[in-house]
């Protein structure tokens, strides 16, 4: 491409113009070439290597002189956009085509124009449109690297409690150790288990993930083990388990706790042995599998009252890893609340919201028990059914404003302040009166609040009871 911006001028806006109509090079040059750097590209070969050697801001396309001959115009700007998926795309052609505008934005463009053009309010449109589309992108690869900085496989989150998390998933990940994940409903226990996959030696292999509440116990033998036809009623067919399905693979099984007793028993031989033998078959079948399990429960507990192994438990509890929950991330909430907003927006082909200083406030101090899975839900739901641009507090939900921190602190301490002696003094009469009320008498009432006769007949005179 031919360059035709005079030194000095490389921090301006690049601009390529694809064309090879030699009448318009003078308003290129006298309009465009002192307020861009600008790079021409006189035929399709030279445009798709320099959009692939350089980085622009802007291309212009003229339709009429740089689409090879016989080839679709439309489809040709969405060959363009698929090689430059950033910069400000332009299309100007000399001939009125049919629904242009509409059909040049579905192709990835961002305005057509029809020739001939005006270089003059074409540079100043450039020249704004331009930098906008360059803020966007710096703001978007922002975003990229602070994503980059707090994201881990398929986790997001940058505080302390995450760090330490990743930490443990990297040391692990590359061993083939039984790993226990511990952590509330909603942590994200099945993608820490999918992010020690993508880590180790096996992450070519299969990854059969296994809820052990989903399931009554008599079907979930079935499922872990698998049958031989007719091994019982309804077996109309041979049917591998999901155990077998683990060889050479991870083998996640979520919730474990809740396997009953005489399932515990099956796996741990399944554990011993490294082989699993199907309900009603003769012969045990070797497998190669690493095991990860996912828990909520105090399994501890469990095994002191007789409800989960304790031989099972030392056998899948080698390496325990936390997840912290919600509320104990700090910073985490507006990373997450960005990245579901973003992404539901956008499955949704809606604008892309934004949540007001004050219902961001609520959400980081909510104390979130169904932690992110929670959080997820609810910012798809406010992503589809709240209308305009901008999230505020009366477009949340009752439950998570009445569990904020930050309204449970304006309810208490109202913006105007409080006069804390007149406010102890209302709340000791009211307890006064209170017990006076229930107990009939203030000797009584004096044991109710746990003090002393004496005090309480103090306390009488002072209020006048």
């Amino acid at each position: 491409m031919a360059d035709l911006t005079p030194s000095g001028h490389n921090e301006r806006l690049r601009l390529v113009v694809a064309t090879c109509d030699e009448a318009a090079l003078p308003d290129i040059g006298q309009e465009l070439a002192p307020a861009f750097f600008v790079n021409l590209a006189p035929d399709s070969e030279a445009l798709f290597r320099g959009l692939e050697e350089h980085t622009s801001e802007i291309v212009v396309l003229d339709l009429d002189t740089i689409v090879p001959e016989g080839q679709d115009v439309f489809a040709y700007v969405e060959q363009v956009r698929a090689a430059a998926p950033h910069p400000l795309l332009m299309v100007v052609s000399r001939t009125p085509l049919r629904n242009a505008r509409a059909r040049t934005k579905k192709a990835g463009g961002d305005e057509f124009l029809l020739a001939p053009v005006d270089f003059a309010e074409l540079r100043e449109y450039l020249l704004e449109a331009g930098e906008v589309r360059r803020r966007e992108r710096q703001a978007e690869e922002l975003r990229e690297e602070i994503t980059q900085k707090t994201s881990f496989g398929g986790m997001i989150g940058g505080s302390e409690a995450m760090l330490r998390l990743y930490e443990a998933v990297r040391r692990v990940a590359p061993s083939n150790t039984t790993v226990m994940l511990r952590g509330e409903s909603g942590t994200g226990k099945e993608l820490a288990a999918r992010a020690i996959v993508s880590l180790s030696p096996r992450r070519e292999g299969s990854f059969v993930g296994v809820n052990c509440a989903a399931l009554p116990e008599t079907l979930m033998e079935s499922e872990l083990f698998g049958h031989e036809k007719g091994s019982f009623t309804g077996a109309h067919a041979t049917k591998p388990g999901q155990v077998e399905l683990a060889d050479q693979g991870t083998l996640f099984l979520d919730e474990i706790g809740s396997l009953g007793l005489a399932l515990q028993s099956k796996l741990l031989r399944v554990l011993q042995e490294r082989s699993v033998q199907r309900i009603g078959g003769k012969t045990p079948r070797r497998i190669d599998f690493r095991l990860i399990t996912a828990t909520n429960d105090d399994l501890e507990q469990m095994v002191k009252k007789g409800q989960f192994r304790e031989d099972l438990y030392y056998r899948i509890c080698v390496v325990p890893i936390a997840l912290p929950p919600l509320r104990e991330r700090t910073g985490d909430i507006p990373l997450l609340l960005d990245h579901y907003m973003r992404m539901y927006c956008t499955a949704s082909e809606v604008p892309i919201k934004r949540f007001s200083p004050e219902a961001m406030q609520v959400l980081e101090t909510s104390s979130w028990p169904g932690n992110v899975r929670e959080l997820e839900n609810l910012t798809q739901r406010l992503a589809i059914m709240v209308d305009g641009d901008v999230i505020e507090v009366e477009h949340l939900p009752e439950k998570v404003i009445l569990s904020s921190a930050a309204v449970s602190d304006q309810l208490l301490i109202p913006d105007a302040g409080v006069d804390l002696d007149q406010e102890l003094i209302r709340i000791e009469l009211g307890y006064l009166q209170a017990a006076m009320r229930r107990a009939g008498s203030k000797r009584a009432a004096a044991g109710l609040l746990h003090i002393p006769i004496q005090k309480m007949k103090y306390l009488c005179r002072k209020h006048g009871i």
